[in-house]
């Protein structure tokens, strides 16, 4: 590893080893699964940062990765992970930078996806990290990498959204689903959310120009046709959809329901996808490209006020199994924060 100069004093203070998150097996959320200990810190590569971590946040890609169905076992162990590391999404200050790393030095504070980010430090591609807007909380920061990314490139690259056009977004109250919402609107798109009863005041304080409350209303059966239709909640089939979307709309499959049992949402992805094939109507399913360019992009929203992440909870990093448990329920609104 070779690495710039850190302060005499940093490099003093620097331990071996972290408090963190450590997992141990596959299984749902608990003792023994997950457990708060210690790591050793990360030794970082030439294209790598070291950052002091601040903040975290939690999303579907931990709880798969967490309980482990069939598909988020591969590359990390089949009967055990190999890698005993938590957590995506982090906001903090950087520590070191590898000597091939522009752009960043020790002292900035920073956004963006890690490896092992439920701990004291953690390890990233600098090309996966941008500088956090002054302003900006550690905890908005942390809210944003996977759901506000996600968000953007399904809006904007996927589903090809243009200033004026209708967008509806199923799933409007998660971390993808408040983001969606004030992106489009950020894009100039007219949004219908779609969202449960508890739910609809927050879409609309969000921007939103009309909510459905599906426990009252069918969105597919309201004569509203869109030319985009995100996806998030993954309960209504895309043959029910197509009811929704004009004759050349665009469907962007985001997710589907969270399970740890089987193959989880890839049934449903499939079959999607499956359906899709030879209409007019697309159906596009991605998974997050995270980059310098869109975190900065994102900040740059929320930095002026046009986009403002909803944190619903924030958890100390020693309650990190509980948010994981948590966001299995199905019902967080908006994102889970958690503090380092």
């Amino acid at each position: 590893m070779t690495v710039l100069a850190l302060s005499d004093e940093r490099a003093a203070a620097r331990t071996e080893t972290m408090k963190a998150v450590v997992h141990k097996r596959y299984g749902r959320p608990g003792p023994g699964v997950l457990d708060f200990g210690e790591l050793d810190v990360p030794e970082i590569e030439d294209h790598q940062v070291l950052v002091r971590v601040r903040a975290s946040s939690v999303n579907p890609v931990e709880w798969y990765g967490v309980t482990g169905p069939y598909f988020a076992r591969l590359g990390n162990g089949v009967r055990r992970p190999n890698d005993p590391a938590v957590g995506a999404d982090v906001a903090g200050v950087v520590e070191a930078v590898g000597k091939d790393v522009q752009g960043f030095r020790p002292g900035d504070e920073v956004f963006g996806a890690a490896a092992g980010a439920w701990a004291e430090h953690a390890k990233a591609r600098a090309t996966r990290m941008a500088l956090k807007p002054e302003g900006v909380s550690f905890e908005d920061a942390a809210s944003v990498p996977i759901a506000g990314l996600t968000a953007l490139q399904a809006l904007r690259d996927h589903g090809e959204l243009q200033p004026g056009q209708k967008v509806l977004v199923n799933g409007a109250s998660g971390g993808v689903g408040t983001f969606a919402v004030q992106i489009a609107k950020a894009l100039g798109a007219d949004v219908t959310a779609v969202c449960s009863t508890r739910n609809v005041e927050q879409a609309r304080s969000l921007g939103a120009d009309r909510v459905v409350d599906y426990t009252r209303e069918d969105f597919t059966k309201l004569g509203i046709r869109h030319d985009l239709i995100v996806d998030i909640a993954g309960r209504r089939s895309f043959l029910a959809c197509r009811r929704a979307l004009t004759p050349e709309g665009r469907f962007v499959l985001v997710g589907g329901k969270m399970t740890y049992r089987g193959l989880g949402p890839l049934p449903h992805v499939a079959g999607t996808i499956l359906k899709g094939i030879g209409r007019s109507q697309k159906v596009k399913f991605f998974v997050a490209d995270i980059t310098t360019e869109d975190l900065t992009y994102v900040g740059e929203l929320i930095a002026r006020g046009e986009v403002k992440p909803v944190v619903e909870r924030s958890y100390p990093l020693s309650e990190a199994v509980d948010a994981l448990a948590y966001l299995g329920e199905g019902h967080a609104r908006g994102k889970l924060v958690i503090t380092v």
